[in-house]
């Protein structure tokens, strides 16, 4: 197989057009190339009089051999064999009952999935409803409905991420072909082939529906179990080691848990505490959304406001304030939403949502500040939690003690007053919006440093510190407030107990949390056999 890099066309190229330019750079007939595959796929808008899409591809050629002893040295041109991912099963150990995973989020579906795949029969234990109820109540929600705080945006089948954009790219680094693995899986799942090859892959909420639906039912054609509305509520202990997992009035015997439940599992964060598991506090970051029109965003990246060529551009900025904090942008959602994401009552918090088609009239991003131990009111292992529930309160408070997104204009924001109408910018939410003062919201220290970090980035981007950008508080679940230790063999201060994704402080998204789900699954699978059947 040859992989052929920095193959560049200019972005209103078709097919036969690719196949062409593989042809020429390695210098055969179109006939002679049996097959090919794109491997990568980005675009190029440096010059946006000429806009580029870049490929990685790997090709089949007629005499393969026979082109490698003519082109030794081809200028971006490589010998490669597939990486095929393995796992490894290595451990001796019986098992006595099936391994209980908590939290039916990308880490543990992928932990439950490889696990199931390869004999272990796991059951998942999952507090909210099935992604296809869960869809139902977040809905009723978002149109004015109570909030259940069992399943929501950030409780339920499929994690957090499910009412996210979806998007699938990680700088974690993929030297065991986890990440190669994770992208095979959703797309084998329905998530469709070119999430595998393109620059910032990403599927959409209204397709990460049905692509968790379908895992789930993998998990179970393999032998495992999914329970909903089950939520852990204390861990069976003797001498150090698991004995069972406690979901109600139930005990779940069992030596092996795979603790996956999320960052925002404040109350399961509370119970570990109580029972001595080791933690401690983490650096997180929050602040605002901020929306923009797309077409303002396309501008700035293309030089053009619309082109159906294109993706709804995106962007990714960063910037050092004078007081030493980092104001940087995250979860950027072209086309997007902005989604009420609360999951307590009495509290209020923000994110992101696109769907597949990112068609909506705004783009939308967090904007946010690093926050450390250093700034929260103590220093156990929950302070971090307190600091969150502080914010979102005050966040609460400022939308009139109701389920709202309180909004505000940033011209508004930089001068400490209540928008009372909007500009040209009008918001695009799930969930009722009101106008409230967002910098009653947050700390002093973060406004403003979101002030200045959002006017250096309108040197960047013309447009992004308009007077009528739209801001809307607050986000806070940025990641987890906290980490739950674990060893080298995965395992937290109780043996048996297996810290994974997001809410463990091991992963910062869906494809690095499904990374993680993998290593679990590994480290469970080098200490114990399969499970026999019949046991």
């Amino acid at each position: 197989m040859l992989r052929i890099s920095q193959l560049k066309l200019h972005y209103t190229h078709d097919e036969a057009a690719l196949r062409k330019k593989i042809a020429k750079q390695l210098h055969i007939r179109e006939d002679e190339i049996i097959s090919y595959k794109i491997r990568r796929k980005s675009v190029d808008a440096r010059k946006k009089e000429d806009i580029l899409y870049i490929y990685t591809v790997e090709v089949e050629i007629r005499d393969e051999k026979v082109w490698l002893r003519r082109h030794p040295k081809e200028k971006n041109v490589d010998s490669v064999s597939e990486k095929v991912y393995k796992f490894k099963i290595s451990g001796t150990e019986p098992m006595t009952s099936r391994p209980v995973i908590v939290g039916s989020g990308p880490a543990g579906l992928f932990c439950a999935l490889m696990l199931a795949r390869h004999g272990f029969r796991p059951i998942v234990l999952e507090r909210g409803e099935a992604v296809e109820q869960r869809l139902k109540s977040v809905q009723h929600f978002w149109q004015g409905g109570a909030l259940n705080t069992e399943s929501n945006v950030q409780f339920g089948e499929g994690g957090a991420g499910t009412f996210s954009d979806g998007k699938l790219n990680t700088l974690v680094k993929d030297k065991y072909g986890r990440n190669t693995q994770v992208l095979k899986i959703f797309a084998e799942a329905g998530a469709g082939e070119e999430i595998t090859y393109m620059n910032k892959p990403h599927i959409g909420t209204d397709v990460l529906v049905n692509v968790v639906r379908n895992i789930r039912q993998q998990i179970i054609d393999a032998g495992g179990e999914v329970r909903f509305c089950t939520k852990l509520t204390g861990i069976k202990t003797a001498d150090g080691r698991v004995t069972g997992a406690v979901a109600g009035d139930e005990i779940i015997p069992t030596e092996v848990i795979v603790l996956a439940p999320g960052h925002s599992a404040r109350d399961t964060f509370e119970m570990l505490y109580e029972q001595k598991i080791v933690m401690m506090p983490k650096p997180f970051a929050i602040g605002v959304r901020i929306e923009h029109p797309q077409a303002m965003i396309n501008e700035s990246q293309y030089g053009r406001t619309k082109d159906p060529r294109l993706p709804a551009a995106d962007y990714k900025l960063t910037y050092h304030t004078s007081a030493g904090r980092s104001v940087y942008t995250f979860c950027m959602c072209p086309g997007g939403y902005v989604v009420n994401a609360s999951s307590e009552a009495g509290r209020t918090v923000v994110n992101g949502m696109s769907y597949r088609s990112r068609d909506s009239a705004n783009a939308n991003s967090a904007v946010i500040v690093n926050v450390a131990p250093e700034d929260f009111d103590g220093t156990d292992a929950l302070a971090g939690v307190r600091f969150q529930r502080r914010w979102e309160e005050a966040c609460y408070a400022a939308a009139g003690m109701e389920n709202k997104i309180p909004v505000q204009l940033y011209e508004d924001f930089k001068n400490n007053r209540c928008s009372k109408a909007y500009g040209n910018v009008r918001p695009v939410h799930c969930g009722d919006s009101v106008f409230a003062d967002l910098n009653r919201c947050l700390p002093p220290f973060v406004c403003e440093s979101l002030k200045e970090g959002i006017d250096a980035f309108g040197s960047k981007i013309r447009g992004f510190d308009r007077p009528d950008a739209l801001l809307s508080g607050i986000e806070t679940r940025t990641s987890s407030p906290l980490r739950i230790e674990r060893d080298e063999h995965m395992e937290s201060s109780i043996k048996g107990l297996y810290p994974c994704g997001e809410g463990a402080g091991y992963a910062g998204g869906i494809t690095s949390a499904a990374m993680d789900g993998i290593k679990i699954a590994e480290a469970v699978a080098a200490k114990y056999r399969p499970i026999e059947t019949g046991d």
